[in-house]
This record gives structure tokens, C-alpha cells and sequence, in this order.
């Protein structure tokens, strides 16, 4: 049987045959509620022992030659005399790499970021240095199959001058992400154990997804529309550059290095369309020098408008890319979703997941793979797979899409200290005959009939994925190491949109199988793209009012929408960066997903349920984006947008919305200082058309300071 094998730099090796199955040891659980009430209670600050500011915490390798000699262990309110956890008015990307060389770590959770729900899922909100402080925090992973929650006290290593050795904030004041940081190391054994490592793993232990890597050497035609369809749903992405002698490469790309992939963007330059992608490199500086890095000259390609709100010109880490030489110079893409449906196209729909555990023990179970097995391939695990059709799918009757995913686990509490065993899994189509039995298939089944995957490959890495278009039928799954005697536990995992899972061979352990489905994701996208883009690339103001008056919009089923004209016109001049005068489908995602997120804040703070916000709520609505305005600039907004009573309307408060988010960009792109900017006199131009004219006869002041609308 043919295989391939996906050799990489081993770590420290082990011996691999054991006398005694050696279990994955399961992460210490502590209750976080009762420990902050027994601290408060006794007005003490928590000291975990578990995880002590001790150097056994920092680890026994190559890291302890990093650290400083007067190494000290010190709390927030020791560095800082206002110390805040997280700052939801901070811009999202504001964490950097430390002395771990964790970049994987970093540019996982750079992407998490981007996704609110999904963080606070991971970092709960309702922790503080004020309230009920007590020195205690905790956050949540998902671990081999289950969500785990990790208490840590806010001990942080820190050198002689009080700056943090590992993860921090450009904000000196903010703590969540060296706090989270200490947490994954805690679950993984050390900080040193977070180095080096896949952006894959760190996605899914946020999420609970499923990776996508797309290989960009083999990049597939389509993978724009991939990258489209990922940025506006629920999914997160990061990539690796090729690996080098030299760490910082003249381009200025830092050799075998993860980064995060922030967003996209298709531009209209004079010679015509380029697809762009922005990226950031988790040390917070060192960026990219080619084409669309901040000092090109290919931004003189394009209209002022799209050029203020795209081009940064600080030295922040992150930066823009052409899609063509993200293909050439990083080797590849992950994008992990919650759901599988990103190469399927099946975004919205329902899809089963179905967990099973199991584990390869010597001279029973690990019996290797068809190439090393010596006709003990058999004795491996085996599970039935009947995958079952769905009617509503858009694919074809005869195929349904399956995703499988082979994860095995540490045998220490320490990531590091015990290498990957090269894994893989074969998927058979099996007859009548075995449809219907419980027994695992006989050896002679696995010498007459071919697997459906026949080019199995086995990668030393924590999970291997597959995505596969399969009929509707029973399989068998054979999930092995690549040599017989090899002893690890593993999680497989199945996603579809139909299908039965269980274990062959009379073991009738549990499987967890649940239904999944994007949050912001149903029919409603279906509908909308393909009524009203398929024939109209492009949408002008009738066009757009038109749409958003006729959504079925949930939750505001009570009364009806009606966005005006004016709002219209507005809304397409702040939206429309190439001056087209109409809105692209790619301009259109962007305004559609804000208008759920604006939605959804104005459902929340609208406590009266009178479908319009008095001042009070529109303060809280405004800080529940994440956006900070003074008081007049908020009371002058209200006057221009609301009705007399200053009572604000969604529609109102999405074009007010819209407004401030957009100038406070731009503000942040153009300042040198961050309080100021100089505009060209085309700059000032499109500033001043930001306001439609309806708006400037209204307004009472309609050129508000940029600087006021910037704070983020």
C-alpha cells in the first residue's frame, strides 16, 4: 500500500513501545467561583500551586538562557496603577510576542480577535481588577474533546524593570492576553512548552472547528471565493511563511514564521481589479517591503478614498499583500470554522459532528499501518460510517461532503517532552455483506479491496484532516500510526451533514454526535446573493434601498424597516472606496455583516423594546462596539440623526454607525501623532463627501474632527 511520509524537524525522542499503557493525563480542574468567593471572603489574593511563580513554570530547556537574572513574578497592579483586563475599546490586533517563540500561539489568537462571541467564549468577560479582584482569573480550551476551564492567579514574569518577559499589549495597562498566555501554558505543562509549534492547533483548541489547510503551491483555482467566504463567516485564518536559513528575510518576511490573516480586500487599481490580502506578523512590527507593503507605490494606483482607508504607514507588524505573492512566498493557508462547509459551499446549512475516543494499545489495537502492518492492520480500531443523503444540499444527490479529523494526544502533562507519532486513517466502502455486522472487518477484507483514499499520508502532527465528496453509504474508518506497537489515545472526529458513527468489534463506548450551525449563517444569505447579485454585479441606492427595506430581518418582525433614500446614499458613499457610484457584492458583505453586529447591539441596549434608542442607550450601544466617543460628539451625532426627541431608529443608528467607524479608520491610517492629521487636497475632498449634502444642510456640524471619532 502506497504512503507518504511528511518528515519534520523531530523534538527530543522517546522510547516508543511502553510496558504500561501510558494515559493522556487530564488537565487539573479547579473550580474558579468557589476559589474567587473563599479569596474575597478572606481577603486574600489567590496563589495557584499548581501552577507557582516558580521557574518550573517557565519551563527546564533552551528558555531559561533567555531570561534575565533578576527574574521576578509580579501582579498587574504592582506594573500599572490602573491595570485593566481587557479593554474593549482597544483595536483588536494589540498583542505581541514575548521570549517564547510561540508566533503559532499569537497568530491563533490574533484571529480569535476578529470574533467577538468566539473570544469572550475563551476569555470571559466579567473579570476585572477592580470588582471582586482577587487576584484569580480563568479561561476556557477546548482539549481533546471538551471544554475545559484553567484558573491561573495574575503572578507574571517580568524583568528588573517591571515589562513582561512573554505576551503583552501596546497598551502597557491591558493584561488579558499575558494572563491567557500563562493559562495555555499552564494546560500544556511550561511556557516552554508553547514553543514551536502549527497556527492549526491553537485555532482549534479556541474554537472546537475544523482546520482547512489549503497547500499554496497547489493552491486551487478558486481559492479567492475560499478566502471570501471565510472572512465573512465564523472563520479564522492564519498562515506560515517557507522555512530559511536567515530569520529576516529582505522582503522582510521573517523566515518559517505563522501569521495572521486580518481580511481581504479586492481594489480597483487604473490597469484593473487585484485582489489583496492583510497580514500581521505577531511580533507587532517587521513587515513586508514588496508590492502594497505601506511605502509601495502601487497605492498611487488608487482612488484617494480606498487609499486613506487601506494604507497604514505605521510599523505595526501588519500589512498588505497581493494574493499572487502571498501564493509564492507563504507555504500555507488554515482557515478553521466551526462548521465544514467552506470547500463545500454549503454555508448555513445544519451539520452533524460526531465525537469518538479510542486509543492504539501494543499488542491488541496498534497494529500499524497496511505498509509496516504485516497483515495486523485489522487489529486496529474501526468504525462504521454510514453517511446518509440530505435533500436540501446544493451538491449533487449522488455525493455528500464528509470531513474527518484524526487527533491524538500527549501522553505527558508536557506538550514538548514526548514527540507526534506519524499518523493516518484509511476509509473503506464497504459491501452488503459487512453493512449490517458489528464485527471488525477480517484481515482478508483489507487484502481485496482498495481504500477510498488511496494515497494515505502520515504527518507527525497533532491532527490530520481530510475533506471528502462520498455517496451516500456505510464506510469503515481505520485510523493507525504509521509503524505496528505504537501507543497513543486519539479523538476522531466526523463532520457531515447526515451520518450514524459508532466503534466495530463489540465495543460500544459513547459517541457525541450534536448538531452544528453558523450563527449569522442561514437561508437568508442564500436568497439574498443569489436574487440579487448573480444579475447585478454591482447595486446602486434604489437598488440597495430596495434590499434592505424587503430583508426578513429577524427580531424586528414587530414593525417594519424603512431606510430612506438619503440613508442609502449615504451609506453607499462611505462604503463605495472605488468611486463607482454602486456597491459590489465584496462592499456589500462588508456592510451586511456589520449590519447583523449593529443589529444585534441595537436588540440588546434597545430596553424598551420601542425600536429606538434615547441617549442613555445610544452611549451604551456606542461602547458596546467597541467604539468610544466623547459626550458632545455623541450628543451632536444624536441631533443629526435622531428625530426630534433625539430618539435614534436602526436606520439612523446604522448610518451613524457606519460613519464613525469609518472616519475614526481613516484617522487611524493617516496620523502620525494620534491627535492630528494633514490631508491632501483630494483627501479633503472625499473627507467632506463623506457627508452626503442632505447631511451637511442638516448637520450642525458636519466636519467633526476626525480625531474625535478615533478612539478605539
Amino acid at each position: 500500500m502506497p504512503f507518504l511520509l511528511c518528515l519534520k524537524k523531530k523534538k527530543s525522542p522517546v522510547p516508543l513501545g511502553r510496558s504500561i499503557f501510558q494515559k493522556h493525563t487530564t488537565p487539573i480542574q479547579q473550580n474558579y467561583q468557589a476559589l474567587l468567593e473563599s479569596c474575597l471572603k478572606n481577603k486574600c489574593l489567590f496563589t495557584d500551586d499548581t501552577f507557582p511563580a516558580h521557574i518550573s513554570s517557565i519551563g527546564t530547556g533552551a528558555l531559561l538562557k533567555k531570561l534575565p537574572r533578576n527574574l521576578q513574578w509580579k501582579r498587574p497592579h504592582a506594573l500599572h496603577k490602573s491595570p485593566v483586563f481587557y479593554a474593549a475599546n482597544r483595536k483588536q490586533l494589540d498583542l505581541c510576542q514575548g521570549l517564547v517563540e510561540n508566533c503559532w500561539f499569537l497568530a491563533a489568537l490574533g484571529a480569535l480577535t476578529f470574533h467577538q462571541d468566539i473570544l469572550a467564549a475563551v476569555v470571559p468577560q466579567n473579570q476585572s481588577f477592580e470588582r471582586k479582584y482577587a487576584g484569580i482569573f480563568h479561561f476556557r480550551f477546548w482539549h481533546f474533546g471538551e471544554w475545559i476551564d484553567v484558573v491561573v492567579d495574575d503572578r507574571l514574569p517580568v524583568n528588573e524593570a517591571g515589562e513582561l518577559l512573554f505576551v503583552s499589549s501596546v497598551y502597557k495597562n491591558v493584561f488579558w492576553g499575558a494572563l491567557l498566555e500563562k493559562a495555555y501554558a499552564k494546560l500544556y505543562g511550561s511556557y516552554e512548552d508553547l514553543q514551536i509549534g502549527q497556527v492549526s492547533e491553537a485555532l482549534v483548541d479556541f474554537t472546537g472547528g475544523v482546520n482547512t489547510r489549503i497547500k499554496l503551491a497547489e493552491a486551487p483555482p478558486d481559492l479567492w471565493d475560499i478566502l471570501t467566504r471565510a472572512t465573512y463567516s465564523t472563520s479564522l485564518m492564519g498562515c506560515q511563511t517557507h522555512l530559511g536559513t536567515t530569520k529576516v528575510l529582505k522582503n522582510g518576511l521573517v523566515a518559517g514564521h505563522a501569521y495572521t490573516v486580518t481580511g481581504i480586500r479586492k481594489v480597483t487599481c487604473q490597469y484593473g481589479p487585484e485582489n489583496l490580502l492583510r497580514l500581521r506578523n505577531p511580533w507587532g512590527k517587521i513587515e513586508w517591503k514588496g508590492d502594497w507593503s505601506d511605502s509601495s507605490y502601487k497605492w498611487e494606483l488608487l482612488s484617494p478614498k480606498e487609499k486613506i482607508l487601506l494604507r497604514k504607514k505605521q510599523d505595526d507588524g501588519e500589512f498588505w499583500m497581493s494574493l499572487q505573492d502571498f501564493k509564492i512566498h507563504f507555504v500555507d493557508l488554515v482557515i478553521c470554522k466551526l462548521t465544514p462547509d467552506l470547500m463545500s459551499q454549503e454555508d448555513g446549512k445544519k451539520w452533524m459532528y460526531s465525537l469518538k475516543s479510542g486509543r492504539w494499545v501494543k499488542g491488541s489495537t496498534a497494529g500499524g499501518s497496511l505498509g509496516f502492518s504485516k497483515g495486523n492492520f485489522w487489529m486496529n480500531p474501526q468504525y462504521w460510517l454510514n453517511v446518509l443523503p440530505v435533500e436540501d444540499s446544493k451538491k449533487s444527490p449522488s455525493t455528500c461532503s464528509v470531513v474527518i479529523s484524526l487527533m491524538q494526544k500527549y501522553s505527558t502533562k508536557h506538550r514538548n517532552r514526548a514527540p507526534h507519532l506519524f499518523i493516518g486513517f484509511l476509509l473503506y466502502k464497504v459491501g452488503l455483506q459487512y453493512q449490517e455486522s458489528n464485527r471488525k472487518l477480517p484481515p482478508g477484507f483489507f487484502t481485496r479491496h482498495q481504500p477510498v483514499n488511496k494515497h494515505q499520508v502520515f504527518l507527525d502532527e497533532r491532527e490530520v484532516t481530510y475533506d471528502f465528496h462520498l455517496e451516500p453509504c456505510v464506510y469503515v474508518i481505520v485510523p493507525s500510526t504509521l509503524k505496528p506497537q505504537q501507543e497513543s489515545e486519539f479523538i476522531l472526529r466526523v463532520f457531515s451533514r447526515k451520518h450514524i458513527l459508532r466503534e466495530m468489534g463489540g465495543n460500544t463506548s459513547f459517541t457525541l454526535s450534536k448538531e452544528i450551525v453558523d450563527r449569522y449563517e442561514g437561508k437568508i444569505w442564500e436568497d439574498f446573493f443569489t436574487k440579487y447579485f448573480e444579475q447585478n454585479p454591482e447595486i446602486n441606492a434604489v437598488q440597495l434601498q430596495r434590499i434592505l427595506n424587503n430583508i426578513s430581518w429577524r427580531n424586528f418582525q414587530s414593525f417594519r424597516l424603512n431606510f430612506s433614500l438619503d440613508s442609502c446614499q449615504g451609506i453607499l458613499a462611505l462604503l463605495d472606496l472605488n468611486a463607482t457610484g454602486t456597491l459590489s457584492i465584496q462592499e456589500f458583505r462588508v456592510l451586511w455583516k456589520r449590519l447583523l453586529f449593529y443589529l444585534e447591539v441595537f436588540q440588546k441596549r434597545d430596553t424598551s423594546r420601542s425600536g429606538k434608542l434615547d441617549l442613555v442607550e445610544l452611549h451604551a450601544a456606542v461602547q458596546e462596539t467597541g467604539i468610544s466617543l466623547s459626550n458632545e460628539v455623541c450628543n451632536l451625532m444624536a441631533i443629526r440623526y435622531g428625530d426630534p426627541d433625539l430618539q435614534i431608529s436602526f436606520e439612523s443608528f446604522v448610518c451613524f454607525m457606519l460613519r464613525v467607524e469609518i472616519m475614526g479608520e481613516a484617522f487611524r491610517n493617516l496620523t502620525q501623532d494620534g491627535k492630528g492629521i494633514y490631508l491632501r487636497e483630494s483627501e479633503g475632498y472625499w473627507k467632506r463627501s463623506a457627508c452626503n449634502t442632505e447631511e451637511q444642510k442638516a448637520c450642525r456640524n458636519p466636519c467633526i474632527s476626525l480625531s474625535e471619532c478615533s478612539s478605539r
